[in-house]
């Protein structure tokens, strides 16, 4: 192969590479915004994470044991989070799966969450984001709750 070559292929994936982290660090941005959000009890850095059409759900248990789905508005996450003092939402992260495909992008975060510094509840949360002009956003949101299985 000749020289040029070599560097030229080397130059490809250098600047492909480091594209490819730029957008991943994107949208981990607004999922940590979301959640910097809730920590510090601050409504616009919440509603700010999200799409005007998202969608939040939470998949819990009825009182019989049973699968079911709860939705909530984001106006009405982002006046409750309003209403705690800050830092008594603290929600531990890790991001386990990114995927990218242009302006669609999964992500699962298994999660801790803590509430006036104490233990309440673990889960998986799996969202789906959209890069809009104004940049990435959440535009779907759903998780899980439970308490036992959380080491």
């Amino acid at each position: 192969m000749k020289p040029i070559a070599i560097l030229l292929t080397v130059f490809i994936c250098i600047a492909t590479t480091g594209k490819a982290q730029t957008t991943e660090d994107s949208v981990k941005a607004v999922i940590n915004k979301l959640f910097e959000g809730m920590k510090n009890s601050d409504g616009s850095l919440i509603k700010d994470a999200f799409a005007d059409s998202a969608i939040l759900q939470t998949i819990g248990r009825s009182k019989e044991g049973n699968n079911v789905i709860r939705t909530d508005e984001v106006k009405g996450f982002v006046e409750s989070i309003g209403k705690i003092a800050k830092g008594d939402a603290d929600e531990r992260i890790q991001f386990e799966t990114i995927k990218i495909d242009g302006p669609l992008a999964i992500v699962w975060t298994p999660y801790k969450f803590y509430f006036k510094g104490q233990f309440s509840h673990c889960g998986v949360n799996s969202f789906q984001l959209v890069r809009l002009n104004t940049g990435w956003k959440i535009q779907y949101l759903i998780d899980t709750r439970r308490r036992q299985g959380c080491e």
